[in-house]
């Protein structure tokens, strides 16, 4: 398929992706996550843990207001607006399909994982000892299931509609790029003040989301053009 504007490329995806990850690696070498987590919790827990504002709102409301957009991602394949109507049926369904995979990617880590939140930790009141999430299959005595963040995925599983906007729509591609970033930062730095999350916990979630999302893009680019290729053969005289 062409494109009205060059999409992105597999050595940008890979750049940015491996810098991104260099930054994550280098924050959990850091070991600060149990120092970040003390600024907001204490020997009785995380004082801001039940805020009304923080976990009514910007947690429960925000993850009903993700599906409704999600919602009218899935109308927009039938009924486009704006710049969407630029883009083919077929994108604009994968387009949707690309963000319930990050969902769905993230959802499988969590449930595999057995590291507990900050708020089950013996520091703060709870019974768990804090263990690395990378020792996967060593359980620290708490629920387990909290790595990577999945509120903060709530926002960033829509980095994977970026590799769809960006070959029609490049300057819409960038703004949602940008306020993809900040949402899912501010609903992972919500989940850090409630004592839900370590930070490392949100930035694997937002990098997971842009593997997933660019995985995809390229798994479809490549199937798109192995059709042509046949049909092109196809079409051949002998």
């Amino acid at each position: 398929m062409s494109y009205p504007h060059s999409p992105i490329s597999a050595r940008q995806f890979l750049v940015w992706s491996a810098l991104s990850l260099g930054l994550i690696i280098a924050w959990d070498v850091g070991g600060l996550d149990l120092e970040l987590a003390r600024w907001f919790g204490t020997a009785q827990g995380f004082p801001l843990q039940h805020n009304w504002w923080l976990e009514k709102v910007l947690h429960s409301k925000m993850q009903r207001f993700a599906w409704i957009v999600t919602l009218g991602l899935a109308l927009m394949i039938r009924w486009p607006l704006g710049p969407f109507r630029a883009m083919p049926r077929a994108d604009r369904a994968w387009l949707v399909v690309g963000i319930l995979l990050a969902v769905l990617a993230i959802q499988l880590l969590k449930r595999g994982s057995h590291t507990s939140c900050p708020w089950s930790l013996t520091e703060f009141g709870g019974k768990a000892a804090y263990v690395s999430h990378w020792l996967w299959g060593v359980r620290d005595g708490g629920r387990g299931h909290c790595f990577p963040a999945g509120h903060a995925s709530t926002a960033f599983c829509y980095l994977a509609a970026y590799f769809w906007l960006r070959p029609w729509a490049p300057r819409m591609a960038r703004i949602w790029l940008a306020a993809t970033v900040v949402a899912g930062l501010a609903l992972g730095g919500v989940q850090m003040v409630r004592g839900a999350h370590y930070l490392s916990h949100v930035l694997w979630s937002g990098w997971f989301c842009w593997v997933v999302g660019g995985t995809f893009w390229f798994t479809v680019q490549a199937l798109r053009a192995r059709q042509k290729s046949k049909a092109l053969n196809g079409s051949q005289p002998p």
